[in-house]
């Protein structure tokens, strides 16, 4: 029987210094003209590798996780907009099915990723599990202990068998997080994108900190690291996303070729 506060301990030791300490909120660009002029440019790169993608039958996976209202929509939607719709695929991650329950909680990831030659986006992930699962109590000490093992071996899987795995935290702070809150609260047009769920995961603020920080140092992998992405300046956010997964995705080709 594994003691898992040992095993606590030890990786507490470790998280000591956060990597989330570390981001610079800060950036973000001079203008519009300046953002559009940069995410136009990587858009356009990323719309020639989807083809490149087609053509030499590779598979490429994206995860999205960070905090509520630190802007992974507006991610994908700036990450798809220009591509041919039938080259990807984008899976929103709510709370489980009767039916997923009832099965390993990775086998509904396993049924979704990408065939040969297809982009697939994941809002939310298989990290549910050491994160909101682990927080709010929702799997056991030893089911979300045991769990970075197995997320490790499921993406090592992927990598091995050819398929690139991108893993984004999109990252805000409190404050920014609380004045979106409200924003949200007081548009007509946004209000679906907030309700009680989401406050109670604010009340809980330095857990998940506590809880990504030990994802991060369990399950950053040479082939399957974690980007970590400043979202204060949704524009800022927007284009290292998109540059991100085209700078990796040439890089997959250029390794294929």
């Amino acid at each position: 029987m594994v003691n898992w506060q040992v095993v606590q301990r030890m990786w507490q030791q470790v998280i000591l210094m956060g990597r989330l300490d570390d981001v610079d909120l800060t950036q973000q660009f001079a203008d519009k003209d300046e953002y559009e002029e940069h995410l136009k440019k990587w858009q356009l790169r990323l719309l020639k590798l989807e083809q490149a993608l087609r053509n030499k039958d590779l598979a490429v996976l994206v995860a999205f996780e960070g905090w509520d209202a630190a802007g992974k929509g507006g991610a994908i939607k700036r990450l798809t907009e220009v591509l041919d719709p039938r080259g990807y695929k984008v899976y929103s991650i709510c709370a489980p099915t009767e039916e997923e329950k009832s099965r390993h909680y990775l086998w509904r990831f396993w049924s979704r990723v990408p065939r040969d030659g297809e982009l697939v986006i994941f809002d939310r992930s298989w990290y549910g599990r050491v994160l909101v699962e682990r927080v709010e109590g929702f799997a056991t000490e030893d089911e979300w202990q045991r769990a970075y093992d197995e997320l490790n071996c499921f993406e090592e899987q992927l990598r091995t068998d050819g398929t690139v795995v991108i893993k984004f935290w999109l990252h805000i702070s409190k404050q920014e997080q609380l004045k979106r809150f409200r924003e949200r609260q007081a548009n007509p047009f946004k209000q679906w994108k907030i309700g009680p769920d989401d406050w109670r995961n604010r009340r809980k603020w330095d857990k998940y900190v506590v809880a990504a920080e030990e994802m991060f140092a369990r399950t950053d992998t040479p082939g399957c690291p974690w980007h970590i992405v400043a979202g204060e300046h949704k524009w800022w956010a927007r284009v290292e996303v998109v540059k991100t997964v085209a700078q990796r995705m040439e890089a997959m080709l250029q390794r294929g070729a």
